[in-house]
């Protein structure tokens, strides 16, 4: 009997604690932000969306080798040795990047991948706000090299190798009949 009591007490007791929290922040002023007006201030190390410069990239591969999820997928060819430009930190850019894409929904923001990089190319933007209607909106391009360029500067390095190697061979050869 003394149980039935006490279930119809809890029964009245449980729903009058948890209106006594609504009743102290119903008269609270409330503390929405208008938020494309108003935005929240980020600490200075959050970690947002990647970004990469590529007119400073070499194409090291070292962020794609960072990076822990495979979220960077970078393809490279060997550029000749009369096409080596200079990035804006003073490093040779030996190899063209012809692919260079991110993609975000795979990215955990880790920041890892921004460390190993030697011209410091890749880093983390204060934007947060990129939505997209499907996932394959969220896969950035950051290369703007048509295939048919990436196949003719992979032409071109590969009739430079084997020019290379034949000039190689031959001068091997010269030097084994000139100690014969």
């Amino acid at each position: 009997m003394l149980q039935y009591f006490r279930n119809i007490w809890e029964g009245f007791w449980t729903p009058l604690v948890g209106l006594s929290m609504t009743w102290r922040k119903l008269f609270v002023p409330s503390v929405t932000m208008q938020y494309p007006e108003e935005r929240w201030e980020l600490p200075t190390n959050s970690r947002m969306q990647l970004f990469v410069n590529m007119d400073d990239c070499i194409g090291c591969l070292q962020c794609e080798r960072a990076c822990p999820v495979q979220c960077i997928s970078i393809d490279t060819v060997k550029a000749i040795p009369d096409e080596v430009e200079e990035t804006t930190t003073g490093h040779k850019k030996r190899l063209h990047v012809t692919k260079f894409d991110i993609d975000m929904v795979k990215c955990c923001y880790c920041d890892l991948c921004t460390f190993p990089c030697p011209t410091e190319c890749i880093y983390m933007t204060p934007s947060f706000e990129d939505s997209s209607p499907d996932r394959y909106g969220l896969v950035y391009h950051f290369v703007n090299m048509t295939p048919q360029r990436a196949a003719e500067l992979e032409e071109k390095a590969r009739q430079f190798d084997a020019a290379e190697a034949a000039r190689k061979a031959k001068a091997s050869e010269k030097s084994a009949t000139a100690t014969a």
